[in-house]
């Protein structure tokens, strides 16, 4: 593994190669997405599942979409679309073609027609007072319990799912003993007992399967105002005179901001499935990681019907189309973000992976280099940066030797046969910990080894694009140095399947901004 240290840079040197164009790991980054947020993918994660039942024999993938929710945002809230397929596509032969899919469809009632919003409750419930006017008499009951469960009476609005999976042209129910319903938005804690309800919407389904879905924490985090601002990175609180270079120190602390995190309180919405790596592998069998067909190649996909015919009766269902149309895909973060040019980001977004060398020009002249080149006068690697090849396709150090390279395709490939990381060697910058001088810091389970929720994307690729993993005189200070100054998440992370945190409370929540104290550390204002 330590031989494989340069090759394995280069694999997270694709990650950011094209100037800032949208918001966050994949927020609104094309314009078909932005024009349609709830087919909009934020994040996809794929990682060997490392805590409770099923660590280091399971795979657990995560798509989250619908980006930029406000906790506060009744009285709809944020449901998945009914509309909408979302899937979780896995390549295990190395063609860049799906060879198992997981497919998740939504269905919503609306159970209280005549409330003003989706959800109502409060202590044991409320009654009409004994100066209840006209024509309500005292003691009819008015407000309902508080919601603890998926069928209390406040839960006007009640979303369930269904989960298929389609291997060697079969599909396969996923079935349980009763509906898998999705955890609504966290309201407040009047109205819900949202921990209740996620503990509840978590569902362990036969050889270890585990599904969720439901509105959470968004995982991500990112100073978007510096780095949207033409890389404007903040100064106060990096080393003094060097814009966007932390001190050895902060870049050691995985548990302290700097600077604030842009998405700090909102929320998305998350589908997690945990499956065993024998059901995913082409021989179905677990593999050691020297072995060829130990790495799969993953991405997320939401699809709407072609066309959508719309009831003549006033609140009557569509009639929708069975063939369908791609919205947007994602495989590894940044990659339609950041390396994508604008007019062909809806494009890549409806293409199939299989088809990206159409692609394969943005990243032969890193843009986002020359604007750091321009601004800061930073020196960058010459292109073309072929080193950048080793992310699109089966390739060591990620793959093992031998494994069929496959046509360059946007894939989040993992190697199933690393084991996870514990969480006291666990580091954000994942992959990158072997580059340093440390055999004891290495972490090879995380990105670009698959994706954690708690792997540092972006210091990952803001370092990899500025040259520091084309070594010489690339490989020191201030390349391997450079970040953005968010180095953890606004919400604690579970150890435990689904993994993501609790959505933030409509009641209680709050943003972040760089004049308001509550950053997790310091968050300069300048």
């Amino acid at each position: 593994m330590r031989k494989s240290r340069i090759l394995l840079a280069a694999v997270a040197a694709a990650l950011v190669v094209t100037g800032p164009t949208g918001h966050a790991a994949n927020h609104r980054e094309a314009p078909i997405t932005a024009l349609d947020h709830k087919a909009d993918i934020t994040d996809f994660f794929a990682f060997v599942s490392y805590g409770g039942g099923g660590a280091g024999t399971h795979v657990t993938f995560i798509l989250c979409v619908d980006p930029f929710q406000e906790p506060a945002n009744g009285p709809n809230w944020s449901p998945f679309d009914p509309d909408i397929l979302y899937e979780i596509k896995i390549d295990n032969n190395n063609d860049a073609v799906e060879d198992i899919v997981f497919q998740f469809r939504f269905a919503t009632e609306q159970r209280l027609p005549n409330l003003f919003q989706v959800y109502a409750g409060a202590g044991n419930g409320f009654a009409a007072p004994a100066n209840s006017p006209a024509p309500v008499p005292p003691g009819t009951p008015i407000v309902p319990p508080q919601m603890v469960d998926f069928n209390s009476p406040g839960m006007g609005q009640r979303q369930s799912y269904s989960v298929t999976m389609v291997k060697d042209g079969f599909a396969l129910p996923v079935s349980g003993p009763g509906p898998f319903y999705a955890v609504p938005s966290n309201v407040g804690p009047r109205t819900m007992n949202y921990q209740a309800l996620f503990n509840q919407a978590t569902y362990t389904v036969g050889s270890g399967i585990k599904l969720f879905a439901g509105t959470v924490d968004d995982p991500f985090w990112i100073d978007l105002g510096a780095a949207f601002d033409s890389l404007n990175f903040r100064p106060s609180g990096f080393m003094t005179g060097v814009p966007g270079v932390l001190s050895d120190a902060q870049d050691a602390d995985d548990y302290n901001n700097y600077t604030p995190d842009d998405v700090a309180g909102f929320n998305v919405n998350a589908i997690a499935i945990q499956i065993p790596i024998k059901t995913l592998t082409q021989d179905n069998q677990l593999h050691p990681s020297t072995h060829p067909l130990a790495t799969l190649g993953t991405w997320g996909t939401t699809s709407r019907p072609k066309t959508k015919m719309y009831s003549q009766t006033p609140g009557g269902p569509p009639a929708l189309s069975e063939a369908r149309t791609q919205i947007q895909r994602m495989g590894n973060p940044l990659f339609n973000e950041l390396i994508i040019g604008t007019g062909s980001k809806d494009a890549f977004s409806m293409s199939q992976p299989k088809d990206d060398a159409q692609f394969a020009s943005f990243a032969l002249d890193p843009l986002l280099a020359r604007v750091l080149n321009a601004i800061y006068n930073l020196p960058i690697p010459t292109p073309p940066r072929n080193d950048l090849l080793p992310l699109v396709q089966y390739l060591p150090p990620i793959a093992a030797p031998g494994t069929p390279a496959g046509p360059v395709a946007d894939l989040l490939r993992l190697n199933t046969g690393i084991p996870p990381t514990s969480a006291d060697h666990r580091s954000r910058l994942a992959f990158l910990t072997l580059l340093d001088a440390d055999p004891n810091n290495d972490d090879a389970a995380g990105f670009p080894n698959g994706r954690r929720v708690s792997d540092d994307v972006t210091d990952i690729s803001a370092r990899a694009v500025a040259g520091v993993l084309a070594g010489g005189a690339f490989g020191g200070f201030p390349y391997n140095r450079i970040g953005d100054g968010v180095n953890t998440n606004d919400a604690p992370y579970r150890e435990t399947f689904p993994y993501v945190g609790y959505a933030h409370s409509g009641r209680d929540s709050r943003h972040v901004d760089p004049s308001e104290p509550g950053c997790i550390g310091t968050c300069p204002t300048n």
